[in-house]
């Protein structure tokens, strides 16, 4: 995921421009080259440094929790988490106006919302499949059954297996 973010927004660098749009789906979706020192909608842009060492910090949170997951959908949405957070952090470290400070390289032009790159994409992605699986969690358990089909509470017989998603 990170190199494929990265290889995007080298691409985003010498083909776009920061002032023409470039039309992929009419006035929905378009590529148009930005550089945001902020988060989403550029909120906290006056904290860029701040937000680095807070993307250091999570990037090896979500390293502990990756090694961690004890199922295959929490380690596919905590890894796009990690991509993504990795991808961004990169440009945070190296991209001008300096190291630690440096503004993000987006891309992707989401009607007039805002502008984005595959790094916010992918955290978006993670998160969606973080909060299917706790929806699906919440549902099992209200339902009474588990991950390996025991309803009720019950004890599973000795030496069985049991889920722990």
């Amino acid at each position: 995921m990170v190199l494929v973010d990265q290889a995007s927004k080298a691409a985003a660098l010498s083909g776009l421009s920061l002032d023409e749009r470039v039309p992929l789906l009419g006035d929905l979706l378009g590529l148009q080259l930005a550089f945001n020192p902020g988060a989403i909608f550029s909120l906290g842009a006056e904290f860029t440094g701040v937000r680095t060492l807070l993307g250091v910090g999570a990037v090896v949170v979500l390293i502990v929790a990756a090694a961690r997951a004890r199922t295959g959908w929490w380690a596919v949405g905590i890894g796009l988490i990690l991509g993504g957070a990795v991808g961004n952090l990169i440009d945070r470290l190296f991209s001008p106006p300096g190291f630690g400070v440096g503004h993000v390289t987006d891309f992707l032009a989401y009607g007039t919302l805002f502008i984005g790159n595959l790094a916010d994409v992918a955290l978006g992605a993670g998160v969606i499949v973080l909060g299917l699986n706790l929806w699906i969690r919440h549902r099992r358990a209200r339902a009474g059954t588990t991950n390996d089909g025991v309803t009720g509470g019950a004890a599973p017989a000795a030496g069985s297996a049991v889920s722990w998603s």
